[in-house]
């Protein structure tokens, strides 16, 4: 019930579109084509960061390759080739701002400060995930090449 709640105050403060590294991402199409920190981002620590339920949240609305993780979401599509279905600027913009891509997205922008409603205090001014952790949580998603089931 305490993560239904705070998963609703998360998707309520991602209400309006924009992006927080807008200034310095360039959105081509559906793609931020380039690395938010110029270097490949490190898979371990981006699975450590889609499994851990304080930090990515992201396991609250999909499921995925986690077969030690209980109580997978299936909410949103699976984690489970991602790799296969997006490249890596598709991939990225969906981190960033999946809004950018679908309006009616209930994903949060994981790197979106600007242009947010009812924010909670620990995310004022800052975004989700640094643009090092969305390079991280990329490389992994980018590893992602099959379809297994989760």
């Amino acid at each position: 019930m305490r993560a239904a709640r705070f998963l609703a105050s998360l998707l309520l403060a991602m209400a309006m579109p924009a992006m927080a590294s807008a200034q310095s991402a360039m959105v081509t199409g559906d793609a931020v084509v380039q690395s938010l920190t110029g270097s490949a981002g490190d898979p371990a620590r981006g699975r450590a960061i889609i499994a851990d339920r304080q930090k990515g949240f992201c396991l609250l609305c999909h499921g995925g390759p986690f077969p030690e993780e209980p109580l997978q979401g299936n909410l949103a599509p699976s984690l489970a080739g991602a790799g296969s279905r997006w490249n890596e600027g598709q991939l990225r913009l969906r981190l960033m701002d999946n809004k950018r891509v679908n309006p009616e997205s209930i994903m949060p922008g994981y790197h979106r400060i600007e242009g947010l409603n009812r924010v909670g205090a620990i995310w004022r001014d800052r975004p989700i995930l640094s643009a090092a952790e969305i390079e991280d949580v990329l490389a992994f998603l980018m590893g992602l090449k099959t379809e297994q089931a989760p």
